[in-house]
Parts: C-alpha cells; sequence; structure tokens
C-alpha cells in the first residue's frame, strides 16, 4: 500500500493570518525592530562595491527582453566576473534606493510590510579584484565584508548543494539567508508563507538582471542545511540558509 504524503499543504494558505492575535506582535508591544542588517565585528575589513556610475559592463536591456530572455543556465564557464558585475547583481536583489528610517528601507525587490528578512552571501570563485572566499553583502553602504574561507571552496560549496556540482563552478554562487525576527516583529506566524515569497522575488530580481550582465544563474532549493548554516558560521535557528544560485558568465 502506498505510504500516504503528509499533507503540508497549509503553508501555502493565509488561513494562520486568522490565528494571530496582532495586538500582541513585537510590533503593537512597542518594541523596536531588528537592525536592516546583520552587525559586523567592529574590526571588520569592509570592502567597497564600485557605485553605478562604474556599471559599464551592463547592457541596457528592455524588460520585455528580459523576461522573454529569461531562463535557467547551469553550465558555467570560466571566464571572470568582473566586481562591477557582481555590484551590479547585489543591488538589484537586495540594494537599497531610500533609507526610510533606521530600521526601514526601500529596496530594489518588494517585501511584505517592507520588512526584508534576508542576507545576502556571496562564494567567490572568479570575481576579479576579490579572493576566493565567502563574503557577506552590506546593503546600507553597498560593502562586502569577508565571513570565512574554506579551503577547498569548490568542493565546500558543491556539498553544501548537495552534490550539484555547478554550484561550484560558478564565477559566484550567491546564498540566502534568513533572519525571521525581522518579519515576526510584524507578522508573528504568519511571516513564513512571506519570507518564502519574498525569496521568489529575489531571485527573480537576479535572473532578470543577469541578462543585462551577460550571466547566466539557475536557482537552487535544495541544499544541506546543516551543513550549509556550519559553513557560513549561522546557528540555524536565528538565522539560517534558505536559497542558492550559482552565477556565472555566458
Amino acid at each position: 500500500m502506498e505510504k500516504p504524503i503528509k499533507d503540508y499543504k497549509y503553508f501555502l494558505k493565509d488561513t494562520i493570518r486568522l490565528q494571530v492575535d496582532f495586538s500582541q506582535t513585537a510590533q503593537s508591544r512597542g518594541l523596536a525592530p531588528p537592525p536592516l542588517q546583520k552587525p559586523c565585528a567592529a574590526d571588520a575589513k569592509k570592502i567597497a562595491l564600485p557605485p553605478a556610475r562604474d556599471w559599464q559592463t551592463i547592457n541596457p536591456v528592455s524588460v520585455v527582453d528580459a523576461i522573454a530572455r529569461r531562463q535557467s543556465r547551469r553550465a558555467a564557464t570560466k571566464g571572470d566576473m568582473p566586481l562591477s558585475e557582481l555590484s551590479f547583481l547585489l543591488w538589484a536583489t537586495q540594494g537599497i534606493r531610500q533609507q526610510a528610517g533606521p530600521y526601514n528601507a526601500l529596496r530594489t525587490v518588494p517585501s511584505a510590510g517592507c520588512r526584508h528578512a534576508f542576507e545576502t552571501y556571496i562564494a567567490a570563485f572568479r570575481v576579479k579584484g576579490l579572493e576566493k572566499a565567502i563574503y557577506r553583502y552590506l546593503p546600507l553602504g553597498h560593502e562586502l565584508v569577508r565571513e570565512t574561507r574554506p579551503d577547498n571552496l569548490e568542493q565546500t560549496v558543491t556539498r553544501m548543494a548537495m552534490g550539484q556540482s555547478f554550484a561550484g563552478k560558478s564565477a559566484a554562487t550567491f546564498i540566502w539567508t534568513t533572519i525571521p525576527a525581522r518579519m515576526e516583529w510584524r507578522y508573528a506566524e504568519a511571516s513564513y508563507k512571506v519570507i518564502a515569497l519574498d525569496a521568489g522575488h529575489v531571485c527573480q530580481n537576479l535572473y532578470l538582471a543577469c541578462e543585462a550582465a551577460g550571466c547566466g544563474t539557475c536557482a537552487i532549493a535544495a541544499y544541506d542545511q546543516e551543513y550549509c548554516d556550519k559553513i557560513l558560521g549561522i546557528d540555524g535557528q536565528q538565522e539560517f540558509t534558505l536559497y542558492m544560485a550559482p552565477v556565472s558568465k555566458i
């Protein structure tokens, strides 16, 4: 007899919102929201990313053309990615257009309640001007900070992606984590569906931006959760890996 599939479809429904006592959320109780970006160590060396005026390699492309050409591309080439292109892709996926206050910022992607519950890590293999390592994007200053440098980064990232080798052969692999407290502050138990929806917004922006940068990407949702969290140095509870996307020149 076929084993029944456990029913998790409730996660896709919004009935949870009817069960949340929004008068008791952290926001309603007057508590300050979590910071816009994860803090760095006081002595962390930050790497400034090229500003928009230096994105000369980015080709103008219409929204119609970008959508029409969008596809998942797994084949990696040996071409190096200019730091200016990585700068553009980071801005396109989590960049800040306007800081609206100490706890709010308007970004290049939508997010439920403007909560933006993600951090972006970059496994840089072949990015001009960056040594091979894992970095974290700091959107407030449009900077990078190095987080860790595993001995064999290619094999490490391939293992993170459960053996999907193209994840370790890219020019750079985007790894998104979530800090649920940013969303929970406003939505409590109703946070988790919208965090997943927001991840789709971010990755679609990466796909479309890649069309302008002459790059290809392929979203990865199958990864070794505990190993990813361990490599990134996060606790797996207050922050954990959610999504990956290798990017290569085409």
